[in-house]
């Protein structure tokens, strides 16, 4: 019983850390990621409203980095 315990949980174990053996982006999958339309920042109306948003609450423009505060209220 023991054995099928320690048998099992190393199972769990190999399968687990594996798991996380491919990250990154292979060099055949980059031409899809370098489209224009999966950039960030290819929708122009939803860049504005973001920096409206952002703008609000930081209280000044280029708050796009940090999150903070403020009432949002702009």
């Amino acid at each position: 019983m023991r054995r099928m315990r320690l048998l099992g949980l190393s199972l769990i174990a190999t399968l687990g850390l594996t798991g996380c053996a491919q990250l990154g982006v292979e060099p055949w999958e980059r031409d899809q990621l370098a489209r224009e339309d999966m950039s960030l920042g290819h929708e122009r109306l939803d860049l504005a409203l973001d920096d409206h948003i952002y703008f609000s609450k930081e209280g000044a423009s280029g708050g796009r980095a940090f999150a903070g505060g403020g009432c949002g209220c702009n």
